[in-house]
């Protein structure tokens, strides 16, 4: 998802979690501002929907749940809440929840050129802080490219890249996908305008 450039709104938690939901398009909530998402790219929409369409049938049997771009995550009550393109969660409370996700087990981000930045670094950093995150997954929309940060000891985590002809491994639900199934009539490169 992109975030749309304006001078972010002010508000309270409260504010924001009664106002959002009132709102056509959504919002991201970071310490107090709020942020406009707009729609992406018809590349980072098809491999958000390819990620999900290849997990969905191995998650139904362990229990979890995966949403794509439209359901919140909440890091804490009182500072962040974002859109990430796909996420996962095997937690009992998030897997009935009807709000929000609070405990991922992964998180997927598409990676596009007004992203990017905000995808590898803020996001990022809030994103480890997650107790329950196993698996940070950088999908790239303009080349065959996936990147994966694991949780390993203590606060270490693990970096894996993989490119065409890999299969991209997410060891935390036991799942392998090809990465040509993942990029599957995706339309890669830049856009030039006409």
């Amino acid at each position: 998802m992109i975030a749309i450039s304006q001078t972010p709104q002010k508000m309270s938690v409260e504010e924001y979690l009664e106002w959002e939901p009132q709102q056509e398009i959504r919002y991201e909530y970071v310490n107090g501002e709020v942020f406009a998402m707009a729609g992406s790219s018809i590349p980072h929409n098809d491999l958000a929907l390819n990620f999900y369409r290849n997990l969905y049938p191995h998650l139904r049997s362990r229990g979890c749940r995966a949403n794509v771009s439209d359901v919140k995550l909440q890091l804490n009550f009182q500072s962040s809440y974002y859109y990430p393109d796909v996420i996962i969660s095997c937690d009992p409370e998030d897997v009935n929840s009807r709000k929000f996700i609070q405990n991922p087990k992964i998180i997927v981000e598409v990676l596009s050129r007004s992203t990017s930045a905000k995808d590898r670094d803020e996001k990022f950093t809030a994103y480890l802080k997650i107790p329950s995150l196993q698996e940070y997954i950088l999908i790239d929309s303009e080349k065959i490219s996936v990147e994966r940060y694991c949780r390993g000891e203590g606060r270490m985590w693990l970096y894996y890249a993989y490119t065409a002809g890999d299969i991209v491994t997410l060891s935390s639900i036991d799942f392998e996908l090809p990465i040509e199934l993942l990029y599957e009539g995706v339309s890669l490169g830049t856009e030039t305008e006409t």
